[in-house]
């Protein structure tokens, strides 16, 4: 009678494994590698200058550069997941770290626009889609009870490299001018290269049986590139209104980044200190990405509640921004812009800890890379709807609003999850021929063991 109790305690130790160990060093691993990508993407600003005297172009047509960039790291994700799915996430994060440096070092070598847009955007941009996701699913893979704290851990390093990198990036430009600048930000992303060498091969994912013997072999190919998309995920209720629900959060959740410090510019503080509320929010959200992963894994609330309420506050305190400031005074907007930044940050890494509770960790991937393509186009159309309203208005009161009402009505499309207002995630669902992976899906996606490690 003992053995199977011990069976069974075995077996719920097993569904800890995966919560440390070599995952640290992934996380590590992950930190790096969102500096590289999103702490670089954010400090790149410190070119826009340089680039309008050198071309003597508008600065429209020299936004299109980051833009560019931003939209195909989105747009590629799915292609990232995908090639995870049909070889090993390993492989597709070093060509997706050779590809980032490959652009950047093409880049510094540009001649005209067109070239910055193939490089830094296009090239570049691709080699980005493909590091992200597959470094975001590994971690998580990786974890089961500090999954979230481990993620907080991870993205803080974009409010870090972005206060790291703008005085870095002014420096290189200084001494060796925009070409050698982008040739050495080149070499420095080729470092992604040894963080996706970190990733231990992983098991080979089933392929996808022809039911058929009369199955053209077009057929096949699209029934297998449909599988390793996942694309059967758009059918399904809970991740469409998930994924809907994280796109109205993306159309006003970077505005602030963009047009805090001109609103504040506007109602008339200085330039030192509109930056500086900048600067003190970005410091809250490395706090709060931090807090928030490590509160949530207590398990005290469901992931999707706390999310829920992060997003919420976050979207209330965007609305607060211009009445606080047009208030006059500068303590009533550096605390909002505070309380702003902490929330930002904390809903960040809840907003991919969840992907796994509503898909299962098998799905987790291609999950998240819809979820990213998905979610590009809102994160495209919030500035130049910020812009917009500026234009009409005159300031930035109604651009604000609007922002902080998108994310207060994503909060509500979430609300309508299947069990939202349970107290308890509900049970996934397993199929009869895969039961002990759904029994311990983190077990089934962990890295393989190496060899020289296992007893002969």
């Amino acid at each position: 009678m003992s053995k199977p109790k011990a069976k069974a305690e075995s077996g719920g130790d097993e569904a800890e494994l995966p919560d440390g160990g070599w995952g640290w060093v992934l996380v590590a691993a992950l930190f790096i590698s969102t500096s590289l990508v999103f702490g670089l993407m954010r400090s790149l600003g410190i070119f826009f200058v340089e680039f309008v005297q050198y071309f003597e172009e508008s600065a429209q047509a020299i936004s299109w550069i980051s833009s560019t960039g931003l939209a195909a790291q989105q747009f590629f994700s799915p292609l990232g997941a995908a090639l995870c799915n049909a070889y090993n996430a390993r492989l597709v994060v070093m060509v997706g770290g050779f590809l980032a440096g490959f652009g950047l070092i093409l880049a510094s070598q540009a001649t005209s626009l067109v070239h910055l847009y193939l490089t830094m955007g296009l090239i570049s941009g691709l080699g980005w889609g493909l590091v992200f996701t597959p470094m975001v699913a590994t971690v998580m893979a990786n974890f089961t009870r500090r999954r979230t704290l481990a993620l907080g851990v991870a993205f803080s390093s974009i409010g870090l490299s972005s206060f790291a990198f703008n005085p870095l990036f002014q420096l290189l430009v200084e001494t060796y001018a925009w070409r050698g600048a982008l040739l050495i930000l080149g070499g420095l992303s080729l470092n992604i290269i040894p963080c996706g060498a970190l990733i231990r091969p992983q098991q080979q994912r089933p392929k996808p049986k022809v039911v058929s013997v009369k199955t053209t072999s077009c057929a096949a190919l699209l029934q297998r590139v449909f599988s390793y998309l996942e694309l059967s995920l758009l059918l399904e209720r809970p991740y469409l209104t998930y994924t809907l629900g994280v796109t109205l959060f993306n159309v006003g959740y970077f505005v602030p980044y963009f047009h805090l410090v001109a609103h504040s510019r506007q109602v008339g503080f200085s330039e030192y200190e509109a930056a500086f509320v900048m600067s003190a929010a970005g410091a809250t959200d490395i706090l709060g990405r931090v807090t928030s992963g490590w509160f949530s894994d207590l398990g005290y609330f469901r992931l999707i509640h706390l999310m829920s309420l992060w997003t919420a506050l976050a979207g209330v305190f965007i609305m607060l921004l211009p009445v606080s400031s047009l208030s006059g005074s500068y303590a009533a907007l550096m605390v909002i812009s505070l309380l702003y930044g902490f929330c930002s940050g904390a809903l960040t890494s809840l907003v991919f800890a969840v992907v796994p509770k509503i898909v299962g960790v098998q799905r987790m991937m291609g999950a998240l890379g819809l979820l990213q393509l998905i979610e590009s186009g809102a994160g495209l159309l919030g500035g130049p709807l910020s812009g917009l309203l500026r234009d009409v208005t005159g300031n930035y009161t109604a651009s604000f609003v609007v922002a902080g009402s998108f994310l207060i009505l994503g909060t509500l499309t979430m609300a309508t999850l299947p069990h939202f207002f349970s107290c308890t995630d509900p049970p996934q669902r397993c199929s009869q021929n895969d039961k002990d992976a759904c029994s311990h899906p983190e077990l089934h996606q962990m890295n393989s063991i190496p060899s020289d490690t296992m007893v002969q």
